[in-house]
């Protein structure tokens, strides 16, 4: 049996990327479903062109994108049995989705992470608190909870009836942490495959900027130390 795949991209001012994305999904997904989180350029014109569904979600934040997308799959009458989580800005490279998905379809895996390796990883791509951020939170996971993970990457895939069991409510920069911690406690099957990483088109939203940055790292950190004493 074919297994249906569809896609969930977060999008806030990626007009640029965003039909590159969607360009490089391989034809086996079913529905690519970008969602515009309060984008005030031409991401929803460019999504709608390359042949995506395009969602609106005027609070701002990546949990609120991806809940949205979440709460559209969950009206239509046929579900998915696999979702995959991309981004929007064309870092991630879109064809190796086909990796991300192969342990759940051969090997009847829960969840997959795109583990952005250094070898795989173009010069610049992320930012020293990025890899210093990735570390000290799968460190601290390895630590509290005999983790095997390397990466928050954000390129990943679940099994549809297991991400509805995770019960997802982060709405900001703590979704990645949240859905890895879930899948830790329910003890969901996770595997990481190592992918290619680029320097994305445009600013970093996140990343590129002192605020974003910090917020971003208490919000993890905060996932973290709550489900630690749990």
């Amino acid at each position: 049996m074919i297994p249906i795949i569809k896609v969930i991209i977060p999008a806030y001012n990626e007009q640029d990327s965003i039909a590159n994305v969607i360009k490089d999904i391989p034809k086996n997904v079913t529905e690519v479903i970008v969602i515009s989180n309060n984008s005030t350029d031409n991401t929803e014109t460019n999504a709608k062109k390359a042949g995506a569904t395009v969602l609106t979600e005027n609070r701002k934040g990546y949990g609120y994108a991806c809940l949205k997308g979440m709460d559209y799959i969950a009206k239509q009458e046929t579900k998915p049995d696999i979702v995959v989580f991309l981004d929007g800005d064309y870092s991630d490279y879109p064809e190796q989705l086909t990796e991300i998905v192969a342990p759940i379809i051969n090997n009847n895996i829960d969840f997959v992470i795109g583990a952005r390796v250094k070898k795989l990883r173009e010069k610049g791509s992320m930012t020293p608190q990025q890899v210093f951020g990735n570390w000290l939170a799968t460190f601290l996971m390895n630590l509290f909870f005999s983790a095997k993970f390397s990466d928050l990457g954000p390129f990943r895939a679940i099994k549809y009836n297991k991400l509805l069991d995770l019960k997802m409510e982060d709405k900001t920069y703590g979704w990645t942490v949240e859905m890895q911690l879930k899948a830790l406690k329910q003890k969901l099957s996770y595997t990481e495959i190592g992918v290619k990483y680029r320097n994305r088109i445009g600013v970093s939203k996140v990343s590129g900027t002192v605020k974003g940055t910090i917020f971003a790292g208490v919000k993890i950190l905060g996932w973290i130390f709550k489900y630690s004493f749990k």
